[in-house]
């Protein structure tokens, strides 16, 4: 590598480092906000507090929440079935939270060493959000104090409302199966004369953190499908991009849709509350929303306020003629991310599952297939998901081992080549036409491929994406055991070091967390790229360079999940042993080069 190379790496590695030291002060900032600003907490009541900025934010042009009557009695339903509990409330006349009862609660490292959770025991969607879902948003003709009348048979839920001019709204909500709520929502004028009827919002629901230890804030936000295409809107977005001084204003509201919202999805990362009108809906609206703090936190007193983003579909204003009416059918997914699940209601939503887990349009055809790979192993070995993760890991191996090894041998081949190929370049250096045509030559009486050893990297690299797509979507290692980690979804943290909050990427506001997986990912990496034989020609510079490469990808993916861990910590290893025993095969084709002297 020469030395312009080395600056513009050295650059590079710096611009990343101010990056991530502008990222820590960042967080650090709105930290010491939230822990100055105590009445920030009031967004639990209803309120949306914006996320702290020296830019003005825009003034949203439907009002967020609600107005409750908060003198009024609240009232509360529940409809159980297999698959969820349904809590209705009669403020807002929708569904206060959903509770999955097949898909417990995981108890985060952080309410093991603090304090339990306070929760129900099972994982919970909409919860202490503070709008139901589908209340009704937008002119206070539309929500009056907000407050309805609940009746229940059977497996259908009624909420009831009589607004001023004779305008009356009637929400009917339908339990079905597999997490489907058939939802109804009728507008009547019952008087005699027409009656304006503003723009609407139909609340999907609030996106929120699993718990405390939910960190995961790209993978939490607002995604919608336009009949060809999906876009999903992170949280992280609302709180303005960029780096440093180019960072970006907050921002108060996300707007998209002209008459074509086949669906919305308020999701986090492995739950969703997706909405699917039977008309496309003329636009969606999401907004940040900030939660109440955790329950239970016990010594934990600087953890910033969690914030989640409010989604729902628009309806334009129209009116209604004399005892005229209009209704909006949409059905209503509240549940987990599991491919087989979404696979089963597909036609409700246009079969967009690789979207809603968040395959992405560029390596879902590696992520599905090893997501389907993944769990039809569980299946048939009744394994654990942690050894299914290595015995995938091994079966990858063992496909690409004919690939590999083939490069492997053709890089001994022209480490072999190499004195050869200095006499050519010494023979030839007035002549590089010449040098090449000789040198290709030579490649090919020896049976070399000079891009060997890229090829098996560039092949694989679309597996490791797909792998790292898969791990990080897959809801069915959330809570899954493997070792000392209790939670394959989340970083296997075993201690954390207090004090130790200034290190970006990867300390946070508790501490160091003490991840073992990822350290012995770090150690089989720095192991592997000692092994591994340099290419020839490489300067002495780069190779010390490449050589340590793995302690940037250590800090990449130290908080990260365990099984991501596990899987590149077993492909090491599985390198590692691959590349001795390669190393130690003799390859028939090599022989001897004689070096070919310049004569004098």
């Amino acid at each position: 590598m020469d030395r312009t190379g080395i600056i513009v790496i050295t650059l590079c590695i710096g611009l990343f480092g101010f990056w991530l030291f502008e990222q820590h002060k960042y967080a650090e900032k709105l930290q010491a906000y939230y822990l100055a600003h105590p009445a920030a907490q009031a967004s639990a009541a209803g309120t949306n507090a914006a996320v702290p900025s020296a830019y003005p934010a825009s003034t949203p042009s439907v009002p967020t929440a609600p107005i409750f009557n908060a003198n009024g009695p609240e009232q509360f339903l529940v409809l159980t079935n297999h698959f969820a509990r349904y809590t209705f409330t009669s403020h807002g006349g929708g569904i206060k939270s959903i509770d999955l009862l097949s898909y417990p609660e995981t108890i985060s490292a952080l309410w093991r060493n603090h304090g339990d959770s306070g929760s129900n025991g099972v994982a919970s969607l909409n919860t202490r959000a503070p709008v139901p879902v589908m209340a009704v948003l937008g002119d206070s003709t539309l929500t009056g104090d907000g407050n309805f009348a609940l009746t229940t048979t059977n497996d259908t839920v009624w909420a009831e409302k009589s607004l001023a001019g004779g305008l009356k709204l009637i929400k009917t909500f339908q339990i079905t199966s597999n997490y489907l709520v058939n939802v109804n929502i009728r507008w009547e004028n019952t008087s005699g004369q027409p009656v304006a009827l503003p723009e609407q919002e139909y609340v999907v629901g609030t996106a929120t953190p699993m718990d405390v230890d939910d960190t995961s804030i790209m993978n939490e936000g607002v995604m919608w499908y336009n009949g060809s295409s999906s876009s999903d809107t992170p949280v992280s977005w609302f709180t303005g991009s960029g780096l440093g001084c180019m960072r970006g204003a907050p921002r108060t509201e996300f707007r998209a849709g002209a008459t074509n919202v086949v669906w919305v999805a308020a999701h986090n990362q492995f739950f969703a509350l997706l909405a699917m009108p039977k008309d496309p809906a003329q636009s969606l609206v999401a907004r940040p929303i900030t939660l109440p703090q955790f329950p239970n936190l016990g010594s934990i007193t600087n953890k910033p306020l969690p914030t989640g983003a409010q989604a729902a579909l628009v309806y334009p204003a129209q009116t209604l003629t004399a005892g005229s009416s209009v209704e909006r059918q949409i059905a209503l997914y509240a549940g987990p991310k599991e491919y087989r699940t979404l696979a089963i209601i597909g036609d409700e939503f246009q079969n967009r599952a690789d979207d809603v887990m968040g395959f992405g349009s560029y390596f879902s055809f590696c992520a599905k297939p090893l997501l389907l790979a993944m769990n039809w192993l569980h299946d048939i070995t009744h394994l654990g998901y942690g050894l299914v993760i290595i015995l995938i890991t091994v079966l990858i191996k063992l496909i690409f081992w004919p690939l590999t090894a083939a490069s492997t041998r053709s890089m001994k081949r022209m480490q072999a080549l190499q004195p050869e190929m200095a006499a050519l370049k010494e023979k030839y250096k007035d002549d590089l036409q010449k040098f090449t045509s000789k040198q290709w030559e030579l490649y090919k009486k020896h049976k070399v491929n000079p891009m060997s050893g890229c090829l098996p990297m560039v092949i694989q690299m679309p597996v490791f994406i797909g792998f790292f797509t898969m791990i990080r979507s897959a809801i069915e290692l959330r809570g899954a055991h493997f070792l000392w980690a209790a939670d394959l979804s989340k970083p296997d943290t075993l201690f954390m070091i207090p004090g130790v909050t200034f290190i970006p990427m990867i300390s946070t506001v508790q501490g160091l967390p003490f991840n073992l997986l990822p350290l012995l990912m770090g150690g089989a990496m720095l192991w592997q790229s000692h092994l591994t034989p340099p290419s020839p020609g490489m300067d002495p510079g780069q190779q010390k360079i490449m050589r340590y490469m793995p302690l940037i990808f250590l800090v990449f993916l130290y908080n990260y999940s365990a099984g991501l861990a596990l899987y590149w910590t077993v492909n090491n290893l599985l390198t590692i042993l691959q590349t001795k025993l390669t190393k130690n095969l003799k390859d028939p084709v090599t022989t001897v080069v004689p070096v070919t002297k310049k004569k004098r």
